[in-house]
């Protein structure tokens, strides 16, 4: 954490809307019911217009449907919905009580991972969706292991349909027992499980009084208790991560701003950093979000800001403005990745590696094993016709463990929770396409990884 020339800590600036903010994302196979769970959502929180309500029933009584299909409040594309199916992240917002959500509907299929790995990457909660008639299947398995290699901290198992077994609380805890067995596979931390009916209203928002075996919370009442989601508090006691997004000058002055929005931690006027390089200087001036502030105040994780340094230091962006010491630099790193292109991906292919706000040519260096959703194993090869070979192909939709060189030596950082840190992109050099979103491995396991390369 960095510090005042008096060593307190600053006050964090009031934000705008005082309510914190819970991220969701609803996951789970092909007709789980996601769409229609979070229409309902939004229906029983009184979260949606009238017009909105008036134009889903009219799209349901033209399909012939005696009730309003909830799902189509969230199946945005036109296409999708004369699918019927999910394709891309639909994105909500709502507010109860004293929290405001921001929901991502994520898709089902399997060749739709990537879209998945979007939503979930900065989400606070996932909510997975099982039909009670099916239990863990497939892609269960597979968005619990996303979740679990992306350190998502709270996992909520919705157990939907329970009316189409008539409410039967054994069916129930049989997928319970299931779930049980696939948090440890996946190192889940915080599960809750949830016999819940979108249908029907059931234990979404209120308790229902069909299911009187089940005496645990709503979903609602468990995302409203959810007591650890990152508070400014909590922001302002990570070190200090700002990177450079573009330089301001004023040709009218000796002014040289930095910009860029906090990745981790605080900062304000008067504090210590570091930079590129290792060089230290203190916060001469402030502005958060256009608006200049003066000590105690300080800005937190999500501010968009701008500062300015007590040394002459030339910054371009992709620098890196942070606590002391400068975290170190270096061009390997190991990392997990989910290959998110239809062109396969191939050792030794060339690339770009976008990580915060630096870009730089890299190149899939090594590739140690697939990671399997199914039991969460690394397999280092892959079944031929013959015997089994070394991975060095990677197909679309793939997770994997993989070693990654850069030409600039840049400040990795173990992936932390929230997609900012730790976090990067593999970009392909030619098209400009995403072909992988990456984490970077805690550091133990690069040492493990290097002591076995």
């Amino acid at each position: 954490m960095n510090t005042t020339p008096d060593d307190t800590r600053a006050t964090p600036a009031p934000a705008n809307n005082e309510l914190p903010t819970v991220r969701l994302c609803t996951a789970g196979s092909v007709d789980d019911g996601k769409s229609t769970f979070v229409g309902r959502l939004l229906h029983d929180t009184k979260s949606i217009l009238s017009d909105q309500y008036e134009a889903v029933q009219r799209s349901s009584e033209a399909r012939g449907l005696a009730e309003a299909d909830l799902s189509l409040l969230v199946d945005g594309l036109r296409a999708e919905r004369e699918q019927g199916i999910t394709i891309d992240v639909a994105y909500r917002y709502f507010a109860i009580d004293q929290r405001k959500f921001i929901l991502a509907d994520c898709p089902g299929h399997e060749q739709y991972t990537r879209n998945t790995v979007t939503g979930m990457s900065t989400a606070d909660v996932v909510i997975l969706l099982i039909d009670v008639r099916n239990g863990v299947v497939r892609q269960t398995n597979r968005h619990a292991t996303v979740a679990g290699i992306l350190g998502v901290p709270h996992v909520v198992v919705a157990v939907n349909k329970i009316d189409l077994v008539d409410y039967d609380e054994a069916t129930f805890r049989t997928i319970e027992d299931q779930v049980a067995a696939l948090a440890d596979r996946a190192y889940l931390n915080d599960v809750r499980v949830v016999p819940i009916s979108s249908l029907k209203g059931d234990n979404v928002v209120e308790r229902s009084a069909r299911t009187p075996w089940y005496t645990g919370p709503s979903i609602v009442e468990i995302l409203e208790n959810i007591d650890d989601v990152t508070s400014v508090e909590d922001a302002a006691d990570q070190e200090l991560r700002l990177p450079v997004d573009y330089v301001i000058r004023d040709h009218d002055s000796e002014y040289r701003g930095f910009a860029g929005r906090i990745a981790a931690g605080s900062i304000g006027v008067g504090d210590e950093v570091t930079v590129t390089g290792g060089r230290t200087a203190r916060i001469t001036t402030l502005s958060i979000a256009g608006d200049p502030v003066e000590a105690p105040v300080c800005a937190v994780a999500g501010s968009s800001v701008s500062v300015e340094l007590d040394t002459d230091i030339d910054l371009s962006r992709g620098a890196l403005i942070a606590g002391t010491p400068h975290p170190a630099t270096t061009n390997t790193v190991q990392a997990t990745i989910v290959h998110t292109s239809q062109r396969p991906l191939v050792v030794r292919r060339r690339l770009l590696l976008r990580y915060g706000a630096h870009t730089t040519k890299a190149q899939l260096s090594d590739i140690q094993g697939i990671i399997d959703v199914d039991s969460g194993k690394l397999l280092p090869t892959r079944p031929t016709e013959f015997n089994d070979e070394p991975v060095t192909t990677l197909e679309s939709n793939e997770l994997a463990r993989v070693t990654i060189k850069t030409r600039d030596p840049i400040p990795f950082e173990p992936y932390q929770p929230g997609g900012k840190i730790g976090s990067f992109l593999l970009i392909d050099d030619q098209t400009g396409d995403t072909v992988a979103a990456g984490l970077v491995l805690p550091r133990e396991a690069q040492q493990v990884n290097r002591a076995t390369a």
